[in-house]
């Protein structure tokens, strides 16, 4: 078997190129005679545009067009991918997305105009002599108070700023709130899920060519999935036919979200490019990227859980206010709807659940998923209210949550909201956290921390997340404008070579490395053996990219469908060259031979054949070895684990450091050790961030407080501790053929919760019960009046 095969921890290939400066990003790319687009971007949140004066600007040097909303009538607005019904059956209001501002600005950072010039300094010096007069209107940035009666209209044309009361399950609500009448215990938390920026390390590129002569577009863009956008920029909103739009998204310096969605730059360049007849080229700068891309989370959730007298959940009922922002994203309706509601049993029996969520447009920059998408959302507000049901009562918190656990003798679990959960073992991922992070030493640490007068907690959560949204027929019933596949085109050359094509998009996930380890295994050839190809719409299949912990379990199934059909013909051909029947030939570390002989043929043996037919059976087979498959999930993937955080508080300060933080996670098969431990890290900082420090914040006239890293504070190495990070508790997959679950958001879903946990135990221990709970970011401030309150 090839040493570097599924199981093995193979350094990632990519790094090489990325660590000595090879990499090639969108802003590397420079089109002889491109152009340089600068946005000119509202001051306010809100306003109406008045006039457009760019008649001095437009006679500065350098200066080839001054674009407006005029010039895109006819132009459609950025779609949204998808449409949620609320729970009175009416869909949801969706207010046009223009590309450049028509008629009114709606948040800080809207686009009104775009300079294009010789020069990207040219752009912008001729920017700033635009004269735009502005009529600011009032904003709304409170969710609640964007709903009452006389708030100002994001969207006047709408004449509303809900954009859907969703409901879920509906029928279930009459017996949710019957359970409550007769609970023997109700725990209700007010808690915020507080917005965030992406801050990907690479900012959003977008370089729009064109060619006259073939009247062919082409796109390069920093995108999490280049099949999507062309279908979107093409079909909707300029009207390009797929076979003249050509969208490459090479090397991406993280996504983490904010890549996934269509943008107005990139419709804006394409577009620009046509009319100029020159390549246009924009690249964000950090400033920008605060206000122009889509941000995360914002919500605001009131949970309530019963238990019976043997404090068992009976009933589980949540209200959250979901902020939409000022339009709707790509992608922004399905988050705190069907990608949270669904999520609201967590690792529990509960036998009754109902969400109401209400989605709300402010002006504010539009909010789409981010890391985790509405997973993280339930899983912070259920393993809160767990939490301090659990204090309430009197009882561990551990223990509380082990009595409600699924049992493993239950899965495949229905639950009830929709999903059901094919495996998992959350008891044995328990365990396994208690074991590696030391649990039962717990009491001494926290001793010698009372001794150096720091109060020491230590906070448990145990998260589930659905990964690889799937089956596309289901979705497209719930919403969803686009299919939910994944595609792979395998290639083997005449000497036995192989390039693998995949739908699937690589910014940080390793694709290029465990994408051959599959293909590897399968085949029985040294991965190096095997290229990956991702990222240009134009040798590639259609397909839907990488978000959502998809890439192996969708992707990847892909893949090996295409491989065994592969695998299935070269058969054939060996069984022609062997004089043997098919079903006789075995494939093994790359060696075809008819069981029970010693009669064999090399890979290459074969694949030189499939290229070279002169013994071929040409009258069964065509020439060649090429198979393209697709993947449609017949279910979501359900990654768990169990996450335990140990922090010091200063009674002084309110400074909370985490002094260790341990996961436990069931990811089902594992292809690659290394990299898996790699996405949780990542995960985990980002988790910890949010907890502790990351926070967007506006003042009531809109204005963002948080509009650079001098306001916005991302996480430190010295913020993270070392983590532990164990994925030995197994449950695979039974719906994939390499039952395998997703990785990439897990980090980010549990730490949260672990985090808040462990802080309030900490200040618990030390007496401070009025202390029940404290809204992330968990900074010194906050932590400290809510000490001394």
């Amino acid at each position: 078997m090839p040493k570097d095969g599924i199981g093995a921890s193979t350094k990632r290939r990519e790094d090489l190129r990325f660590l000595t400066g090879k990499g090639r990003y969108t802003d590397d790319i420079n089109i002889r005679g491109q152009a340089y687009a600068h946005f000119i971007r509202s001051d306010v949140a809100h306003g109406r545009i008045v006039s457009i004066d760019t008649a001095a600007a437009e006679a500065m040097p350098g200066v080839l067009r001054i674009f407006t909303a005029a010039d895109f009538a006819g132009v459609g607005g950025l779609p949204c991918g998808w449409q949620v019904t609320d729970r009175h059956g009416k869909p949801m209001l969706e207010p046009k997305h223009p590309v450049l501002a028509d008629g009114k600005v709606r948040h800080v950072g809207d686009p009104i105009a775009a300079v294009v010039a010789e020069t990207y300094e040219q752009a912008r010096d001729a920017a700033e002599a635009v004269v735009i007069e502005i009529e600011e209107l009032p904003a709304v940035v409170d969710m609640k108070a964007a709903l009452q009666p006389g708030s100002p209209l994001v969207h006047d044309e709408i004449g509303s700023n809900l954009c859907y009361d969703w409901g879920f399950v509906e029928e279930n609500r009459a017996a949710v709130d019957e359970a409550f009448a007769r609970a023997a215990h109700v725990t209700t938390l007010d808690l915020v899920n507080n917005r965030l920026v992406a801050n990907p390390m690479e900012p959003r590129v977008a370089v729009g060519d064109f060619e006259a002569h073939n009247d062919q577009h082409t796109l390069y863009t920093t995108s999490q999935n280049p099949h999507v956008i062309r279908l979107l920029m093409g079909a909707f909103v300029l009207g390009i036919p797929e076979h003249k739009l050509r969208v490459v998204a090479p090397d991406v310096g993280g996504g983490f979200g904010s890549k996934i969605y269509h943008y107005a730059e990139e419709a804006f360049v394409t577009f620009a490019a046509k009319q100029l007849k020159r390549p246009v080229k924009w690249t964000s700068s950090r400033s920008e990227a605060f206000m122009s891309d889509a941000h995360g989370r914002d919500h605001v959730t009131r949970i309530e859980l019963a238990l019976d007298a043997d404090n068992n959940f009976t009933a589980l009922r949540c209200l959250t206010h979901a902020n939409m922002g000022a339009y709707l994203s790509t992608f922004a309706p399905c988050i705190p709807t069907w990608l949270h509601g669904t999520l609201l049993a967590g690792n529990y029996r509960t036998p009754l659940i109902y969400t109401n969520v209400k989605a709300v447009f402010t002006n504010t920059v539009p909010v789409d998923a981010y890391r985790g998408a509405g997973r993280p959302e339930a899983t912070f507000q259920l393993e809160r209210v767990v939490d301090k049901a659990a204090r309430e009562l009197g009882v561990d918190p551990v223990e509380l949550r082990r009595q409600n656990f699924i049992r493993p003798d239950q899965f495949p679990y229905q639950t009830p909201v929709a999903v059901v959960y094919d495996t998992g073992n959350y008891h044995a991922t328990m365990d396994k956290l208690l074991e590696i992070s030391d649990y039962a030493g717990f009491a001494a640490r926290a001793a010698e921390s009372q001794a150096r007068g720091k109060l020491r907690g230590f906070g448990v959560a145990h998260y589930i997340e659905a990964c690889g949204i799937a089956p596309s027929n289901l979705v497209g019933q719930l919403g969803a404008r686009a299919g939910l596949y994944e595609s792979a085109t395998v290639r083997v050359n005449a000497t036995g070579s192989i390039t693998v094509m995949t739908g699937s998009h690589s910014h940080g996930q390793g694709h290029e490395t465990t994408f051959a380890q599959v293909v590897a295994e399968m085949i029985g050839c040294d991965a190096s053996q095997v290229e990956i190809v991702h990222g240009d719409t134009a040798n590639t299949p259609m397909g839907m990219g990488t978000y959502g912990s998809r890439s192996l379990a969708v992707g990847g199934s892909a893949l090996v469908k295409a491989t065994n059909k592969i695998i299935n013909k070269a058969k054939k051909i060996a069984a022609h060259l062997l004089e043997a029947a098919p079903e006789d030939i075995e494939l093994k570390d790359g060696k075809f031979t008819v069981a029970g002989t010693d009669k064999s043929k090399s890979w290459v043996d074969i694949t030189l054949a499939a290229y070279v037919p002169h013994n071929y059976p040409l009258a069964e087979m065509e020439p060649g070895l090429e198979e393209t498959a697709f993947y449609d999930p017949s279910n979501f993937t359900y990654p768990s684990g169990a996450y335990g955080c140990e922090v010091e508080v200063d009674p002084e300060t309110g400074k909370v450091t985490i002094l260790s933080f341990t996961a436990a996670d069931d990811f089902g098969n594992i292809v690659n050790p290394m990299i898996v431990e790699g996405q949780v890290q990542g995960g985990l900082a980002q988790g910890i961030g949010q907890a502790l420090l990351e926070s967007a914040a506006y003042d009531e006239s809109g204005q963002l407080l948080t509009g650079s890293f001098m306001d916005y504070a991302m996480p430190r190495a010295d913020d993270v501790p070392f983590f532990q990070v164990d994925h030995s508790s197994c449950t695979p997959c039974t719906h994939n053929p390499l039952g395998v679950k997703g990785c990439g958001e897990a980090g980010a879903i549990g730490s949260p919760p672990a985090v808040v946990n462990a802080v309030i135990d900490a200040l618990h221990r030390a007496g401070m019960t009025h202390v029940t709970h404290i809204d992330m970011p968990l900074t010194p401030s906050r932590v400290w009046a809510a000490m001394n309150a």
